[in-house]
This record gives C-alpha cells, sequence and structure tokens, in this order.
C-alpha cells in the first residue's frame, strides 16, 4: 500500500510539473496565429513582387531606429519581470516606466518611417511595393499599440494596488496573478521579434 501511495503522489508531482497554465496557453497559441497571419501576408508580398509592376526602394532608416527601441524596451520588460519575481517592487515601476517610454518611442519612430516614405513618393495607394510596407507594419503597430495598452495598465497597477509593500508580497506570491508580467513579458518579446523579422525581410527580400 505504502509503494502505491508514493507511486500516486508522484503522478501528482509530475502532473502538477507538466500542467501549463490556461492563459498561458491561450498566449501561445495566439501567438501561432499571428505568426501564421504575418507568415501569410509576407508570402503574399514576395508572390506579388513576381509578378512585376514593382518599384524597388530603400527602406527608411527610421524602421531601423524602431528596431532598436524595441530590442531596448524587450530588455526592459525581462528586467521589469526580474525584479517582479525578486520582490524589488521599485524596480519593478522603474522598468516598467522604461518600457513604455520605449514603446512611445518606436512608435514615433515607425511614424517618422511613414513620412519619410511619403516625402520619397512611397503611398499606401500607389505601387504594390509600397502598400505591402504600410498595410504589413500598420498592423504590426496595432499589436503594439495592444502591448502598450496592457504596459500601461500594469504600470498603473504597480502604482495604486502596490502601494503597501505587503500587498504586492501577496500578488506576487498568487499564481493566477503572477502570471500576468510573465504573459506580457513574453508578449513583448514577440512583438519585438516579429519587427525584426519583418525588418529583415523588406531590407533583403
Amino acid at each position: 500500500m505504502g509503494s502505491v501511495s508514493v507511486h500516486n503522489h508522484t503522478i501528482s508531482d509530475n502532473m502538477r510539473h507538466s500542467w501549463i497554465h490556461p492563459r498561458k496557453f491561450a498566449m501561445w497559441a495566439g501567438i501561432v496565429v499571428m505568426s501564421m497571419a504575418f507568415a501569410g501576408l509576407t508570402s503574399a508580398y514576395l508572390v506579388r513582387k513576381g509578378a512585376g509592376n514593382w518599384t524597388e526602394f530603400v527602406l527608411p532608416t527610421q524602421f531601423a531606429y524602431s528596431a532598436i527601441i524595441m530590442l531596448m524596451s524587450s530588455v526592459s520588460i525581462w528586467a521589469a519581470s526580474w525584479a517582479f519575481r525578486n520582490d524589488k517592487l521599485a524596480f519593478y515601476r522603474l522598468f516598467l516606466f522604461v518600457t513604455l517610454a520605449l514603446s512611445m518611442g518606436f512608435m514615433y519612430s515607425q511614424y517618422l518611417g511613414w513620412q519619410r516614405m511619403k516625402e520619397i513618393g512611397i503611398y499606401i495607394d500607389g505601387n504594390p511595393s509600397g502598400s505591402f510596407v504600410y498595410v504589413i507594419s500598420y498592423l504590426h503597430v496595432v499589436h503594439v499599440a495592444m502591448g502598450i495598452l496592457c504596459i500601461f495598465l500594469t504600470f498603473v497597477r504597480s502604482l495604486w494596488l502596490f502601494r503597501n509593500p505587503a500587498v504586492f508580497l501577496i500578488y506576487r506570491t498568487d499564481g493566477n496573478k503572477r502570471i500576468n508580467i510573465e504573459l506580457l513579458a513574453t508578449y513583448w518579446h514577440f512583438v519585438d521579434v516579429l519587427w525584426l523579422y519583418l525588418l529583415v525581410f523588406f531590407m533583403f527580400s
């Protein structure tokens, strides 16, 4: 009987360790869907390019600058997640704010890139080469904007909900709440990697 009890206990432990939080599963499922959508768009880009009537142009450097900003924000959101896990409330707030500021910088850099495209005569309703860049980058910015909203709400929560450090500690030990920052960081890393992929694709395709 004792061996059976130990065996069952081991099975229970294995199930607990292999269990994936439903929201984490939903996040990864969403990332797969979004990845497939952008893969489809870039495939359509290549197909349309091969059909002819395609204007070649140099991608504005502002888009490369925005990639650098995104990389920096990915580091800062990782730092915020690290600070959260290690009970460093002040650093958690600081790195959330830095991530928020960098994300605003990314959006502004994207805007400057679009403005530069217009200055060199590339419009969304012009040649398909420019139209694809506008549409794909616009869709990416929509996904970034969703992340920015979540970062903003998380930052506001850190100021309001965690005014008492004890509340922060209680919140951090709650698995259902602790996963929020993990999901946010994962999503932000995804939109970062996605933009790097798109940038390299546009530059070398």
